[in-house]
């Protein structure tokens, strides 16, 4: 899929909007107008070019070693996910699932008369006091307080041991790249022309659109989707896939696609984007199905939701000798190291793992690989990720499909929620707990949690692979009922049925008739 990408400097002149409070004290947290690049204080332990959670995780952990640390953002720190990721997004989605919680509390006996109206400016507000109350813990003051030398600006590679920053050379005895990742924009006829959001742009909204389509059914497209249309929209999702998280487990993604339509949202799968034109105050999109037919439908406002691009160009790479790709990134090896072995790279700019908490760990890779001459290895952790539609999806290790394309053997154990004594008496029977074992093993190599709260329980799971423990351990895990989180002990108690084999049985029989 070719695709447009606007100019890192076009980003970096865009001021969040509305101009209120909230955005004010969240610019003067994150890219302050009056602030002063410090004098440089050659050389430096480390150079840290971008202020993402990989960048100040970085920056900050080197610093608190003693390290000389330098620290570069020509956008506002944090990142993606303080300014237009994860925080927004989840504060959007608290108010939408609120919003639903009213709408179905007559399924609890709970009455609510009349009709449950949603105030959209209040909920933008609210999210932007939230996210600015946030924007603290990563601001310039904090880390210039720390110690590390914030430069505000965009950074280059002058070569393989030089960085320029608003006409400041650095020098370092090591650097990280640490740029991240934006937005992807199919190129599909006139989409520019009648205009459109991302991630970037959607929390500038102060007025609800009355329709939005959202193109691409995945993590983003599926969760905002189902948001908006929670919030008043009415959303029509186009996507390309036989099904929206096509990446995810096909019974997971089933349940969160039957919970979008549920809630109103309009689905239009396996579909092609032929063109998007300007309709008078509209936006129309045009689409061909399987069947090559060819439909349009009219909307307020568009959402792009088609992936993610990593943050590599106006670097300098070439003159600091690190190999890169425009799709995938920067290339390193299992030790997070670029082809300048001065250099290494963390977070979304270099991993398929594009969230923050990965991008956390692999920037603490970084530091005891960068700073220590350590030999920890991206590969060894354990990453889960979850999707934040209602019912979440959460999933960590292998997809069933990866462990046999991996010539293993394998054993799955599911538990269903409807057969769980506290999903039932939440009315959150929709779903499931699904673990993978290497057969012969009580070994997990993958499991998938479709749940209301599913990316709470997730990590029971990770935690139990990281430690190299099973489903023999799970089995041991007393849990408190009536949880859902038991779904999890059940399915270990499901493979330590398997183990009590006939032979077993018939000899357990006979000592027990013994010592009757």
């Amino acid at each position: 899929m070719r695709v447009n990408t606007p100019s890192t400097t076009e980003i970096f002149t865009m001021d969040m909007a509305p101009q209120d409070e909230h955005n004010a004290r969240l610019r003067a947290n994150t890219h302050p107008r009056d602030w002063h690049n410090p004098t440089p204080r050659n050389p430096y332990n480390l150079v840290v070019i971008g202020a993402g959670t990989a960048g100040l995780i970085t920056a900050a952990g080197a610093a608190a070693f003693g390290a000389r640390v330098a620290l570069i953002e020509k956008h506002p720190m944090g990142g993606d996910c303080v300014n237009y990721g994860c925080v927004p997004s989840k504060g959007l989605i608290r108010c939408a699932t609120a919003r639903a919680d009213v709408r179905d509390a007559g399924l609890y006996g709970v009455g609510m008369p009349g009709k449950v109206c949603v105030d959209f400016g209040a909920v933008m507000e609210r999210m932007r006091r939230l996210r600015s109350d946030l924007s603290d813990h990563d601001s310039v003051g904090r880390f210039a307080a720390m110690g590390v030398d914030v430069f505000l600006g965009v950074g280059r590679f002058t070569g393989p041991r030089t960085v320029e920053v608003s006409s400041s050379s650095l020098i370092f005895a090591k650097a990280v790249i640490a740029t991240g990742s934006r937005p992807a924009v199919p190129s599909v006829p006139g989409l520019e022309d009648a205009g459109y959001l991302t991630n970037e742009t959607v929390f500038n909204m102060t007025e609800r659109p009355a329709r939005l389509g959202v193109i691409g059914g995945g993590p983003i497209g599926c969760e905002l989707a189902q948001t908006f249309q929670r919030l008043g929209s009415q959303v029509i999702l186009v996507h390309r896939g036989a099904h929206v998280l096509n990446k995810e487990d096909a019974d997971a993604a089933e349940i969160v696609q039957q919970a979008l339509r549920r809630d109103g949202v309009q689905l239009v799968l396996a579909t092609t984007l032929l063109a998007v034109e300007p309709r008078g105050g509209e936006k129309v999109l045009r689409y061909r199905n399987s069947a090559e037919q060819t439909s349009e439908v009219a909307v307020d406002a568009i959402l792009v939701a088609a992936g993610r691009m990593p943050n590599v160009e106006e670097l300098g790479l070439e003159a600091a000798g690190v190999a890169f790709d425009p799709r995938t990134g920067v290339q390193v090896d299992d030790r997070l190291r670029t082809a300048n072995p001065r250099i290494f790279a963390a977070g979304d700019v270099c991993s398929r793992y594009q969230f923050t908490h990965a991008a956390d760990f692999l920037a603490r890779t970084v530091l005891a690989n960068a700073l220590f001459m350590g030999r920890q290895r991206a590969s060894a952790l354990t990453i889960p990720w979850c999707t934040y539609t209602d019912p979440e999806i959460a999933h960590v290790g292998l997809y069933e499909h990866e462990a046999r394309q991996r010539v293993y053997a394998v054993q799955t154990f599911t538990q269903e929620l409807s057969g769980v004594d506290r999903a039932v008496l939440d009315g959150e029977a929709d779903g499931f707990v699904k673990i993978h074992i290497r057969k012969g093993t009580d070994r997990i190599v993958g499991a998938t949690i479709v749940a209301r709260h599913a990316g709470e329980m997730i990590s029971e799971v990770t935690a139990t692979m990281a430690a190299g423990g099973g489903l023999k351990t799970l089995a041991r895990t007393i849990h408190p009922y009536p949880t859902q989180a038991e779904a999890i002990k059940r399915v270990a108690d499901a493979y330590n049925r398997t183990r009590l084999t006939p032979l077993l049985r018939w000899l357990f029989g006979k000592w027990l008739s013994w010592t009757r």
